[in-house]
């Protein structure tokens, strides 16, 4: 596999330092893809007078050399002429679903370095491969459209953006680009532990790609799935705003025969998009726009969704929560509302 060449990277760095003029912070976790990604981001600030770099390593805590790993990511960020903090993961490490937590650990620590530097955008080396083991990951939970569309280049989390300019570079090219530059990396041996679901479908990827499904090919699904996801999103934008009527504070009222009109998938999207809206009233936003992992909650939606359409088709009323928000349905309305504290509560 051929490294990243200067020009190459220069067409895929320089959008975002013209976006986020006033910083960007690295998400450097010392193995080969994010140490490609600090080099690169360094050599193209420098070619071009880019924004503020601060290169950022969290210590998860989960194993005795994390922390040396972490201090050897702060030495070379120095070397290339970048400042760097190192970022702990403290508290409890929970058995289950561990890198899950870990995962939303580390946004939560990245967005307060990135508050704190002054910037708006937080950027990690995901690459191709990343996105391949996503979508088979979110397949194999049950994933609807939104879910099998994958990450995304760029998504908000904790009201930052969060920025994945390899996701279309294969990995392999990013540990190229290391070699070539005889720059210094590691390797987490979590990347090969069984008992991690991720592992095993890095393990299963060479059969995968014998059979076609390579990450160069399930990559191309995942965007042509988000180019879909959208197109479907910006309808069901447009179906709420018709559809909306004004009602009282912080609750908001749909015209029950036109959702009805609406096709499946849209009338879904809707009631998500409807829960949203409610809950932006009360700050409590969904933290991952546009990677909000529907498919967690898929089977439930489509349940709910097809006990409301079986209630509006014979006029029956209609009282159940989605996420927080009460749906209900009388007088030929759908009526949306922050869920009422419940009895005995604070």
């Amino acid at each position: 596999m051929a490294p990243i060449a200067p020009e190459e990277a220069r067409a895929l760095l320089a959008p975002l330092f013209d976006t986020f003029p006033e910083g960007l912070v690295l998400a450097v976790s010392g193995g080969p893809d994010s140490v490609a990604l600090a080099a690169l981001c360094a050599e193209v600030a420098r070619g071009r007078g880019g924004p503020p770099l601060l290169v950022a390593s969290v210590d998860h805590g989960l194993r005795p050399e994390s922390a040396a790993e972490a201090a050897g990511v702060a030495r070379f960020a120095a070397e290339l002429g970048l400042p760097a903090r190192v970022l702990v993961w403290e508290g409890h490490k929970p058995a289950r679903g561990l890198q899950a937590e870990a995962r939303r650990a580390r946004y939560a620590l990245l967005a307060q370095a990135a508050r704190a530097a002054g910037a708006r955008a937080v950027v990690t080396a995901h690459h191709r491969d990343d996105q391949a083991e996503t979508v088979l990951m979110r397949l194999a939970a049950g994933s609807g459209l939104s879910g099998l569309a994958g990450m995304r280049p760029l998504a908000r989390r904790h009201g930052l953006v969060v920025a994945r300019p390899f996701l279309g570079i294969a990995k392999d090219r990013l540990v190229a680009t290391c070699l070539a530059r005889g720059l210094p990396f590691v390797e987490d041996p979590a990347n090969r532990a069984p008992r991690f679901a991720r592992a095993r479908l890095r393990e299963a990827a060479p059969a995968l790609a014998r059979e076609g499904l390579d990450s160069g090919r399930l990559a191309t699904l995942a965007r042509r799935l988000a180019r879909a996801d959208e197109a479907l999103d910006a309808t069901a934008q447009g179906l709420l705003a018709q559809v909306t009527r004004a009602d009282a504070p912080g609750a908001l009222a749909l015209d029950a025969g036109a959702f009805l009109d609406a096709p499946e998938e849209l009338r879904l999207r809707v009631l998500v998009l409807a829960r949203d809206r409610v809950l932006a009233t009360l700050d409590e936003a969904a933290e991952d726009e546009g990677e909000r992992e529907p498919y967690r909650r898929l089977e439930r939606l489509e349940a709910l969704e097809a006990r409301l359409v079986a209630a509006l088709g014979v006029g029956a009323p209609f009282r159940e929560t989605i996420g927080g928000v009460l749906v209900e349905a009388r007088e030929g309305r759908l009526r949306f509302r922050p869920e009422p504290p419940r009895r005995g509560s604070a």
